[in-house]
């Protein structure tokens, strides 16, 4: 039984969003839900006060990084992080690991765990599971994160199976190590990008008990490091769909707001990510109108506010000029201002989403917002300059035979207009894997479209051991659903890659290993 008695208040007609709350031993959660990182214990340039008056009400700390400094001995004097940092509601710890990921070169990993050369003082560091807990035990947290082994989320399947299994022992080890603690305890499904290996994983940490004790709730990891937009999507659907109903799903590390609006869609209750603190040092705020960069000139004599659909301290107290002006002198109370008001849109649009959901109208909500979230400062006429524009999506939205079309989902398609032919993308065939095993192969790729097929096979085998070369044939004489989709990269995250620029200068593109050969030939 799960500590957090959790409860699903609602799911959306056509779509797998869903609303719940649950109650922590600092709070009751209400979800879906955003946790600002508060990584080494703050969450960079705001207080605990700006936090709670923005709507914060879950944070989240990392392990490693505590573990180093101040280290668990100072938590344990202090009664626990909620005490040192003054925050009383409930907390989240990671793990530690996506640091075993982020830092491969100043580790040495093994069954035991993965050892650290401390960044503090130089002492190598054994992170364990067994020292992950024990230090998240020290911490105090609310919920505790499982270690994990977090790989690309493009790398071979061998690869995968080894990671996810080392995985699921370290996982049962976590789940020994919590002992009597009060704490809840979340496990982290791995399987890179295979839905097999997903939904093996899934069974497998849901299966684990320790004296009569299971996981408190389940965690998405291994995406946002490698793939693309697409597969992140795709298998943040597939994982969820292989998670119990009855417990809370955690989507580590992501995302922007349009990466949350669509994880929300596909089952996700739980998010995290630093893109609205570290976004906001750059200039960057996120608003009811799209994207904008502060940093432009264009802002320099700018007397409105931010965001006019928004009540928070920035946006009610200054105006984009000066906002524009702290952030091109690099100072703090930019980051501040601009972070403050960054985390508010989060929490409002979570708050949204939530009523949406309870209301029984998110799909109405998601069509609305997903075209919303994805324009940017140059792409709105009101926000660019004093001059109405037409949008970059309706100025391109046509070319030659096709055209840019948002199904009843909101996902962006290519289309023909003569016939009113969608340009799918194909299911990926997992026999290529063996095919390549035996030797060089060829694959012809008749009526290139949008070239969503060519990617396909190329994301999924760049970054592999291929012993043998593969070669794709693609075949077309008109390259206008190629050249449209190309217009639109937020929109179609396939061609978010080089070669597909290749293959419209010079006809063909070679991976950087030499083993995969992409061809154009006109029909």
């Amino acid at each position: 039984m799960s500590r957090l008695n959790f409860k699903l208040e609602a799911e959306a007609p056509g779509s797998r969003a869903r609303a719940a709350t649950f109650m922590t031993l600092h709070g009751e959660v209400k979800t879906p839900i955003f946790m600002p990182v508060g990584t080494q214990a703050t969450v960079k340039s705001q207080t605990v006060e700006s936090l709670k008056q923005v709507g914060s009400n879950v944070l989240l700390a990392n392990t490693y990084h505590l573990l180093l400094r101040p280290g668990p001995e100072v938590f344990k004097k202090f009664g626990g992080i909620h005490h040192f940092m003054k925050w009383d509601r409930p907390v989240l710890t990671d793990s530690g690991g996506f640091q075993i990921f982020s830092l491969p070169h100043s580790r040495r990993m093994n069954e035991e765990g993965a050892l650290f050369q401390s960044y503090v003082d130089g002492k190598m560091v054994l992170l364990s599971p067994e020292l992950s807990i024990e230090t998240q035990k020290a911490i105090g947290s609310d919920i505790m994160m499982v270690l994990d082994q977090c790989i690309p989320s493009t790398a071979p399947h061998r690869q995968a199976v080894d990671a996810m299994e080392l995985t699921h022992r370290w996982a049962k080890r976590s789940l020994k190590a919590r002992g009597d603690s009060l704490q809840s305890m979340f496990a982290i499904v791995q399987g890179a990008c295979y839905a097999d290996l997903r939904k093996q994983s899934a069974d497998a940490l849901m299966n684990i008990q320790v004296d009569g004790h299971s996981f408190d709730g389940f965690a998405v990891g291994g995406l946002a490091v490698g793939e693309t937009k697409q597969e992140r999507e795709d298998f943040t659907e597939i994982t969820a769909s292989f998670l119990p109903k009855n417990l809370p799903r955690y989507l580590m590390g992501v995302g922007t707001p349009i990466d949350i609006l669509e994880a929300v869609h596909r089952g996700i209750d739980m998010f995290d990510c630093i893109i609205p603190s570290q976004l906001a040092q750059r200039g960057v705020a996120f608003t009811s109108k799209g994207k904008f960069q502060l940093r432009r000139t264009v802002y320099k004599f700018a007397e409105e506010a931010l965001d006019p659909a928004c009540d928070c301290l920035t946006c009610k107290n200054y105006s984009k000029a000066y906002l524009h002006h702290l952030n091109k002198s690099d100072e703090v109370l930019g980051w501040h201002l601009l972070s403050l008001h960054n985390l508010s849109f989060y929490h409002q649009m979570m708050r949204e989403i939530r009523e949406s959901i309870l209301a029984g109208k998110f799909l109405e909500y998601y069509r609305a917002k997903r075209e919303q979230l994805v324009l940017t400062d140059d792409e709105n006429p009101s926000y660019s300059d004093n001059k109405p524009k037409p949008s970059r999506f309706e100025k391109y939205r046509r070319l030659g035979d096709f055209e840019v079309y948002l199904n009843e989902s909101g996902h962006a398609e290519i289309r023909k207009t003569s016939t009113g032919e969608i340009l799918k993308s194909p299911v990926f065939d997992d026999q290529l894997h063996e095919r390549l095993k035996a030797g060089e192969v060829l694959i012809d790729d008749s009526k290139m479209g949008a070239a969503h097929h060519a990617m396909s096979i190329i994301r999924k085998f760049e970054n592999a051991e291929l012993e043998n070369k593969l070669t794709i044939l693609s075949k077309e004489t008109d390259l206008s659903a190629l050249k449209l989709a190309l217009k639109h990269p937020t929109l179609f995250s396939h061609i978010q890659h080089g070669a597909p620029h290749a293959i419209l200068k010079t006809g063909e593109w070679i991976s950087d290993c030499g083993k995969i050969h992409w061809k154009l030939e006109n029909e």
